[in-house]
């Protein structure tokens, strides 16, 4: 796998977004994890780390232009390189 050394350092606030300022493309360049409440989520879109909440879409509903309708939840947050 690849060294640790060459891994960018993880941001605090986090997008998968593209659109969103917080979005980071060298980070999506390897594989992160997230582990919210000590749980391992696959489905979040945007995190923060010192604020303590990530974004996750709810089911399939999407807003007026198609996006994913998000919704904030608040606890224990980490990321980390798989």
């Amino acid at each position: 796998m690849n060294d640790a050394t060459q891994l960018p350092p993880l941001p605090d606030h986090l997008s998968a977004d593209a659109r969103n300022p917080h979005h980071v493309a060298a980070v999506f360049e390897h594989d992160i994890g997230i582990r919210f409440n000590d749980k391992e989520r696959s489905d979040v879109e945007e995190y923060c780390i010192s604020e303590g909440w990530i974004k996750v879409p709810v089911g399939k509903k999407v807003d007026r232009k198609g996006y994913p309708l998000m919704i904030k939840l608040k606890g224990k947050v980490e990321a980390f390189y798989r």
